[in-house]
């Protein structure tokens, strides 16, 4: 599991374009019968991917970071299946997973395994997690039971769905909320006009890109933006003060995760497009 500190806005003005890779972008999310993790100080989420293709993947809690006996005796997580059909064991129950379906997996859970149905065309469990109170009710959520919310327009370039999974609306979670935004085609930018929320943190996981195509990611305080070249199955994390917007190449998918003190999906700070700097 790889740590990430966080860091301060006037620090990040500093940063060239390696650096700010460094501390913002995960290159590896989805490594063939491994866990990668990464550990992020903002707001403490973990995020990463399960691929299993030889043999079935067990998440554990092995890492001095976390402190506990079992990786979910204090968290919850939720997942997002971007791959082929694959197989969630949790306290030896099984949950099939196909392609975009989703679920939310309470604190308390101590077994948490993945498999994939076809190793031809493995699973690629995409995870987030954060620390949780209360434990709530399993959830497997279809991308037909997600909550859609339509908005853009073609003429702007930003005509997208936002599905979402963890969330108030969908089901029952301490503070995680996550969800899947599909670009239709034509479209490139997400999250324009932008916006921050002060009161919680976020990871977009970038998909659906073909090998020699790019998202520009945006980050940075809207007054003194930076950006991030981001290819296909990438992460890049989002302290609170900072923007999170993108334009590809082509349009593409992200999945969003969040976590910090509320889950009011509207509750964020506009920035009118002219004010960006």
């Amino acid at each position: 599991m790889e740590i990430r500190y966080s860091t301060h806005p006037n620090d990040s003005k500093h940063y060239d374009t390696e650096t700010l890779r460094k501390h913002y972008l995960q290159e590896k999310i989805f490594v063939p019968d491994e866990i990668p993790l990464t550990y992020s100080h903002n707001d403490r989420i973990i995020f990463g991917g399960a691929m299993p293709v030889e043999k079935t993947l067990e998440l554990l809690a092995d890492q001095k970071e976390l402190g506990v006996d079992y990786f979910l005796e204090r968290r919850e997580m939720g997942i997002i299946n971007i791959g082929g059909k694959g197989i969630v064991t949790l306290d030896g129950k099984n949950y099939e997973l196909e392609t975009q379906d989703g679920m939310y997996v309470p604190m308390g859970i101590k077994e948490v395994k993945f498999a994939s149905a076809d190793k031809k065309n493995p699973a690629k469990f995409y995870l987030n997690s954060c620390p949780a109170h209360k434990a709530y009710d399993i959830v497997k959520i279809n991308i037909k039971d997600a909550n859609p919310v339509h908005c853009g327009e073609s003429a702007t370039l930003n005509e997208r769905t936002i599905y979402q999974y963890v969330h108030p609306a969908v089901c029952k979670s301490c503070q995680l909320v996550m969800g899947m935004t599909i670009l239709a085609p034509g479209s490139a930018w997400n999250t324009m006009p932008c916006h921050t929320h002060a009161r919680r943190m976020e990871v977009y996981l970038y998909f659906n890109l073909p090998e020699n195509q790019r998202v520009f990611h945006f980050m940075g305080e809207g007054t003194e933006t930076r950006h991030i070249v981001v290819a296909n199955e990438q992460a890049v994390i989002s302290p609170s003060w900072s923007i999170h917007s993108g334009v590809g190449t082509t349009n593409y998918t992200f999945i969003w995760g969040m976590c910090g003190e509320n889950q009011t999906f509207t509750d964020m700070d506009g920035i009118p497009t002219e004010n960006l700097r």
